[in-house]
């Protein structure tokens, strides 16, 4: 189950009054909040909404976006540590590469704050690239269908909902498997629904590459964003997007770059092992050779920021990221681990952010 803070404690942690709290559970600014008795309880995940009076860089409301969809490892709780490491303010670094995409929490924080040369995002996950695509390249067709998907799916009862989950479910499977581009943008709004109103916002495929998630039990999910969903396509309009492996990235980074690589995580347990993203595996071979790859971007003079898991929750004696890494920096930082079937297994651990500056 999704974990949940109060008021109180999500006050705390983003350093703000619980009235304010209080006021952006009321606007609905908190993905995913839900009321318990008459008292509202938070994703301790979410990421506290910026304040339209004081955004730092861009002013105006318009100028900051979010990520559209939810995802498994999205980097969200960690925007204040890998923030640190924006070397944007003299001007030298000028374009921006990310190519495990993912949600993009990194990615919409860089666009809402800073105005950028070349920005260029990749991913080898077909289905996630290709909403990206449909965002920037379709929005008004996605929304179109999003809508009606919403308007379907919101009055239902729960059994009438589980059904038409089922369908669209089903559909989206349907269209995986089908390389037609004209159902591209009906995969997207599949998507982007699913996303909005399965079990913890995953994306998980079984062995045959089907997405398997079951049904979350959303009472009123924000299935269309179209305030978030028209401003992220207006940033991706001269993005470059593309659906591959990190290698392709090779070109467009240079000594002007800075890089974010969120790869899939290494299981810090032998229960943990939730990788599937996509049909495709990564494990210590993959990680071995992005480190190499690491290497080979920090001689071409890029500036580079790396996220992984860290084996030393469960093994202080497992050095295998200090190892690969041992040219650059790593330190340790805080997160909370949310996707968990045992619920004692959730909470607290360190994660690695590594740097070659």
């Amino acid at each position: 189950m999704l974990a949940y803070m109060t008021a109180n404690e999500a006050a705390e942690k983003w350093n703000i009054s619980h009235r304010r709290v209080l006021t952006l559970c009321k606007e609905n600014r908190i993905a995913d909040i839900a009321m318990l008795g008459n008292m509202w309880i938070i994703p301790i995940d979410a990421i506290k909404p910026e304040d339209a009076r004081s955004l730092r860089y861009n002013k105006g409301d318009e100028k900051a976006v979010k990520p559209f969809l939810k995802w498994a490892g999205g980097k969200g709780q960690l925007i204040k540590e890998i923030e640190a490491y924006y070397p944007f303010k003299d001007g030298n670094i000028t374009k921006y590469a990310e190519p495990f995409v993912g949600g993009g929490a990194v990615l919409f924080d860089i666009l809402s704050k800073y105005e950028l040369k070349e920005v260029y995002i990749s991913d080898i996950n077909a289905e996630l690239m290709n909403t990206y695509f449909i965002v920037r390249d379709n929005i008004d067709a996605l929304i179109e269908k999003l809508h009606e998907m919403q308007n379907s799916f919101i009055p239902l009862e729960v059994e009438k909902r589980k059904a038409y989950y089922m369908q669209k479910r089903m559909l989206f499977n349907k269209l995986k498997e089908n390389t037609n581009e004209k159902s591209n943008i009906e995969k997207a709004a599949t998507m982007i629904f699913l996303n909005k109103t399965c079990f913890n916002g995953l994306f998980r495929v079984n062995k045959k590459g089907l997405f398997n998630v079951p049904m979350g039990s959303y009472k009123n999910p924000l299935i269309c964003d179209e305030k978030n969903l028209r401003a992220v396509s207006e940033k991706l309009q001269k993005i470059t997007i593309v659906c591959g492996d990190y290698r392709e990235s090779a070109d467009f980074i240079d000594k002007n770059t800075f890089v974010y690589f969120d790869p899939p995580y290494r299981p810090i347990t032998e229960t943990a092992s939730f990788t599937a993203y996509t049909e495709s595996l990564f494990k210590d071979e993959e990680q071995i050779e992005l480190a190499k790859f690491v290497d080979e971007m920090h001689k071409k003079g890029a500036k580079i920021v790396v996220s992984s898991s860290d084996p030393k929750n469960t093994n202080k004696e497992d050095d295998f990221f200090d190892n690969i890494y041992a040219a650059h920096n790593i330190k340790r930082v805080e997160a909370t681990r949310m996707i968990n079937c045992n619920s004692k297994a959730r909470g607290k651990i360190t994660e690695l952010l590594i740097s070659n500056f």
